[in-house]
């Protein structure tokens, strides 16, 4: 017997989390469970206000159709749907077929934006490279500036992604790399999207030496990795990109480019989050993922982050909003 289950939550976020122009109070999604036999599946799928093209009504209401496809046996056409649709009920199906492994990387690049001191202490716990994130684009890009510079002085083995989601000018992008000194620029990882115009991003890295990464980009239409001169790596995330077939197809391409990629999160709750952890430990095992976002919720859902002590909601305590079996 096959059973499909569409299950919605509702998660608090820290009154600090801004999206683009809004302030997120709470975090929604839907959990999908996909029973045959005694086979069970899950995954996540949760749109992101201002990034994701569709809603979460969108979603749910697609989400029903598709499961209702999926019992009655008819092949899925994953490129037609929303992308957080395509994913979550892809990694629910792999789940389901014993696809997707069971070991995680856990390995996140921490975010930080306040004390060195701070930073250092969360790093002394990764193992190998030093590895940290920085938002920036949200202020003057002098202030971006020397704060960059800042970390990269204070800790002489730290590297630090950096993530200016295309709120630049070219202008005001060089603004910023001319704070940052010369020395420590090779010790930034990659800058995603610097410019608002990816052409303006290719020439901000060949006149400042520092290198870039794609990230919206990578979600553009038509959108296919190539080589280009200071393009060091792409970000996928993969609840705004698709399937879990478009997302391997990604990596084996860009890997061949000899781009590194880096499975990033698109505030998936904890439960998304595990899942998302063990993708990255599958496909890119060599790469610390993006997933250091679950400081930025009140509460958990079903499976713990490691080393989180936020409280945990069970499934059991979501609504119910669909069900079939065949």
């Amino acid at each position: 017997m096959k059973q499909a289950r569409l299950l919605a939550y509702t998660l608090p976020m820290d009154s600090g989390v801004i999206l683009r122009h809004t302030r997120l109070a709470q975090r929604e999604g839907f959990i999908v469970e996909l029973k045959d036999g005694e086979r069970i599946g899950r995954g996540e799928i949760a749109p992101l206000p201002e990034f994701s093209v569709e809603t979460s009504q969108e979603a749910g209401e697609q989400a029903k159709a598709v499961m209702t496809s999926w019992l009655e046996g008819e092949v899925i056409g994953w490129d037609t749907l929303y992308p957080s649709v395509a994913f979550g009920l892809s990694m629910a199906i792999a789940e389901l077929e014993g696809e997707l492994p069971l070991t995680g990387n856990f390995l996140a690049a921490p975010l930080c934006c306040g004390d060195p001191d701070e930073l250092v202490e969360r790093l002394a716990e990764l193992p190998g490279q030093k590895v940290a994130k920085i938002k920036v684009g949200m202020y003057e890009p002098i202030r971006d500036g020397l704060v960059v510079n800042m970390f990269l002085e204070a800790i002489p083995d730290l590297w630090l992604r950096l993530d200016a989601n295309r709120q630049w000018t070219l202008e005001k992008a060089k603004k910023f790399a001319g704070y940052i000194a010369p020395e420590f620029r090779q010790r930034i990882a990659f800058l995603e999207e610097p410019c608002q115009q990816p052409d303006d991003s290719l020439l901000f890295s060949a006149e400042t030496g520092i290198a870039i990464a794609w990230d919206e980009t990578v979600r553009d239409a038509g959108f296919e990795p190539a080589a280009r001169n200071g393009l060091s790596a792409i970000v996928i995330k993969p609840t705004l990109v698709g399937s879990l077939a478009y997302v391997c197809e990604l990596v084996k391409e860009a890997k061949a480019l000899g781009l590194d990629v880096v499975i990033s999160s698109s505030l998936e709750s904890s439960f998304g989050l595990n899942q998302l952890a063990r993708l990255s430990h599958w496909l890119v095992p060599e790469t610390i993922p993006g997933l250091d976002t679950i400081s930025l919720f009140k509460a958990q859902l079903d499976t713990p982050w490691p080393g989180s002590d936020l409280p945990v909601m069970s499934l059991d305590s979501c609504d119910l909003v669909w069900q079939q079996r065949r």
